[in-house]
C-alpha cells in the first residue's frame, strides 16, 4: 500500500504542480491562503460551539434558567458567525476548484493539439475516450482535491482541539478512541482499498465506451438508417451498457459492505461515550453536559482519525481519476512511433522513401521524386496500395517507415480529404477554416461560392453568418465543393487533395481543376477517374508488392 502512495503522489504532482507552484500565482496563493484562515476559523467555532452545546445541556438538567439564558443566546450567537465563516469558505473552495479545473484544462488542451497529439492518441494510443478525461476526469479530480484538502485541514484542526476536551473530560475515553480509529482505519484500507479503487477505475472506462457508442449513433444516424443496421447497433449498445451495469453492480456490492462497516463504525463512536462515562454520571462526578461534549468531541475525533474509512469512496474515485489523468498525459507527451524523417523545404520531396504496416509488409519501398512550385502530380493506383498512406505521411501523420520527407511549412500547405471536415459556426467560418480571419469581404466569400457553384448557400440559410449544422444540411457534394471554395479562398503553397471530388460529376470536377490552374497554388492529387489526368504535370503509379512509377503525364498515355 504504501509503494502504491508513493506512485499515487508522482501522478498528482504534475497535476498540482503547474498551477500552485507555477511563478506569478499570488491570486491563487492568497484565495489559499484565506480558505485555511475560514477552514481553522470555522473549525474552532465548531469546537466551541459543541462546548456551549453541553453547557446548555447542564444548565436545564441543573433547571437553572439563567445560566440556560446566558449560554443560549451566547451559543446562538456563535452558529451565526459560524454560519457565515462556512458560507464563506465554501465559497472559496468552489472558487479555486472552478480557477484550479480551468487552469489543467487548458494546460491539457494545450498538449492535446500540440503537434496533432488528438490524432495520435486515436490511431497510435491505448488511451480511451479522451474526451471524457479531459472534461469529466479534470473536474472531478479537482473538486476532489481541494475537497479532501479542506476535509483534512478540518480535520487536523478538530483532532487537536477535541482531544483536549476528552482528555479533559477522560484520557481513557480519548485512548479508546484512538485505539479504536487505527484499527477502523487499516481495516478499510486493507480490505476495501485495491478493489475500490480497480472498480472505480473500470466504471469509468466502461460509462464512457457507452457513451461514445451513442454519440456514433447520433453521428452516423443516416447511414446506420440506410443500412437498416439499427437492431445490431441496439445490441452493441445493450451490450456496452451491461458491461456498465455489471460493474455497478460490483460496486454497489462492495460499498454495501464498506457502508456496513462505516455506519457500524459511527454508531460505536455515539455509543462508546455514554458506555465509559456512565459511571462517573451516576456518582455525579460529572454533570450531563459533560456526556453531550465529550459524545461530539468523540465523533468527531473518530471522524478525523477514521478519515480513510468515511472518505474512502472519494479517495479510492480520486485515485481512478488521477491515474487515468497521468495516462493521458504520457499518451500525449509519447512521441509518434517511426524513423521517417520529416524536414522543412521551400518545395515538396520525398527521398528513399519506404512506408510500413505496423507489425506488417511495406506499403511502398525506395520511393524517391520531387514536386517543384508551379508543378502537379497525380497518385494512381489500385484500392490498398498505399496511395492515402502517401498522402498522410506528407502530413506528418504516417512515420512509420524510413527515409526523408521534404515539405513546407504547415501553413503553407492545405489537406483536401474526401470526407471534408465541416466545422460546427458559420458559413463565414466554413470558408476560411483552418484560419480564424474575419476581415475577409462578404463580396469575395460570395464570390468564392459562385465559383463553385454555391453561389445559393448564404441567401437560402440566412447569410454568411449563419450557425447551423452545415454536416448535415450539406451533401457531400456539397461539402466537397465548400471544401473546395476553401482552397481557391486561401491559396496555400501546397494542396493535396485526397479524393476531393469523387462525389461530384465530371463536368463539376473539370470546372474545379480549370479554376485551380489558374491560380498559384502547387498540387497533388489522388484519384481514379482518367480525365483527372488532363489537369496535371507528372502521375505517379502504385502498384501492388511495393512497385511505382513515376511518368510524365504525356508518356503515361502512351503507356497505357
Amino acid at each position: 500500500m504504501g509503494r502504491r502512495n508513493h506512485q499515487l503522489w508522482l501522478q498528482l504532482w504534475p497535476i498540482i504542480q503547474p498551477y500552485w507552484l507555477s511563478p506569478g500565482r499570488k491570486s491563487v496563493i492568497f484565495q489559499l491562503i484565506m480558505l485555511v484562515i475560514l477552514s481553522l476559523g470555522s473549525s474552532y467555532f465548531i469546537i466551541f460551539e459543541i462546548l456551549q452545546r453541553g453547557e446548555i445541556t447542564s444548565s436545564l438538567a441543573a433547571q437553572n434558567f439563567h445560566r440556560f439564558y446566558q449560554t443560549f443566546w451566547f451559543f446562538s450567537g456563535v452558529v451565526i458567525f459560524n454560519v457565515v465563516l462556512i458560507s464563506l469558505k465554501n465559497y472559496i473552495q468552489a472558487q479555486i476548484s472552478l480557477d484550479w479545473r480551468k487552469s489543467l484544462t487548458c494546460d491539457y488542451l494545450q498538449q492535446y493539439f500540440q503537434e496533432q497529439s488528438f490524432y495520435q492518441l486515436q490511431v497510435n494510443s491505448e488511451v480511451d475516450n479522451p474526451d471524457q478525461r479531459l472534461a469529466e476526469d479534470v473536474k472531478n479530480v479537482t473538486q476532489r482535491l481541494v475537497a479532501l484538502f479542506v476535509i483534512v485541514l478540518d480535520s487536523g484542526v478538530q483532532l487537536i482541539g477535541f482531544m483536549g476536551v476528552l482528555w479533559l473530560i477522560s484520557p481513557i475515553l480519548m485512548y479508546s478512541l484512538v485505539t479504536y480509529a487505527v484499527v477502523g482505519s487499516l481495516v478499510t484500507t486493507l480490505l476495501f482499498g485495491k478493489v475500490l479503487v480497480g472498480i472505480n477505475f473500470e466504471q469509468l472506462k466502461r460509462e464512457a465506451d457507452f457513451r461514445y457508442g451513442l454519440v456514433r449513433v447520433r453521428e452516423n444516424a443516416e447511414a446506420i438508417a440506410f443500412y437498416a443496421g439499427q437492431n445490431q447497433e441496439s445490441q452493441q449498445l445493450k451490450q456496452r451498457f451491461y458491461q456498465v451495469f455489471t460493474n455497478i453492480k460490483r460496486l454497489i456490492s462492495w460499498q454495501f459492505r464498506l457502508n456496513v462497516f462505516q455506519n457500524g463504525y459511527q454508531f460505536l463512536t455515539f455509543i462508546l461515550p455514554f458506555l465509559i462515562l456512565a459511571p462517573r454520571i451516576f456518582s455525579r462526578e460529572l454533570e450531563i453536559g459533560a456526556v453531550t461534549q465529550s459524545q461530539a468531541a468523540f465523533e468527531r475525533v473518530g471522524l478525523a482519525l477514521g478519515l480513510i474509512i468515511t472518505q474512502f469512496n472519494q479517495i479510492s474515485a480520486l485515485a481512478a481519476g488521477v491515474e487515468r489523468l497521468t495516462t493521458l498525459s504520457n499518451g500525449m507527451k509519447r512521441e509518434p512511433q517511426g524513423k521517417i524523417q520529416l524536414v522543412e523545404s521551400t518545395y515538396l520531396a520525398v527521398e528513399n522513401l519506404t512506408l510500413e504496416i505496423p507489425q506488417q509488409t511495406s506499403l511502398i519501398e525506395d520511393l524517391s521524386l520531387s514536386v517543384k512550385p508551379g508543378e502537379s502530380l497525380i497518385i494512381v493506383g489500385a484500392s490498398g496500395v498505399g496511395k492515402t498512406s502517401l498522402l498522410r505521411a506528407i502530413a506528418g501523420l504516417w512515420l512509420h517507415g524510413k527515409g526523408i520527407i521534404k515539405r513546407p511549412a504547415n501553413d503553407s500547405l492545405l489537406f483536401l480529404p474526401q470526407r471534408p471536415y465541416i466545422t460546427w459556426g458559420s458559413l463565414r467560418q466554413q470558408l476560411t477554416y483552418p484560419q480564424t480571419a474575419t476581415n475577409i469581404s462578404g463580396d469575395i466569400l460570395l464570390k468564392i461560392l459562385q465559383e463553385v457553384n454555391l453561389s445559393d448557400l448564404a441567401e437560402h440559410y440566412g447569410g454568411l453568418d449563419a450557425v447551423i449544422d452545415w454536416s448535415r444540411v450539406l451533401s457531400l457534394g456539397e461539402q466537397q465543393r465548400l471544401a473546395f471554395a476553401r482552397l481557391l479562398l486561401i491559396q496555400p503553397k501546397y494542396a493535396i487533395l485526397d479524393e476531393s471530388t469523387s462525389a461530384l460529376d465530371e463536368e463539376t470536377e473539370a470546372s474545379l481543376y480549370q479554376k485551380l490552374q489558374q491560380t498559384s497554388v502547387t498540387y497533388i492529387s489522388v484519384g481514379h477517374r482518367s480525365t483527372l489526368l488532363n489537369y496535371h504535370h507528372f502521375v505517379l503509379e502504385l502498384a501492388p508488392q511495393q512497385r511505382w512509377q513515376l511518368f510524365p503525364t504525356a508518356s503515361y498515355y502512351v503507356n497505357q
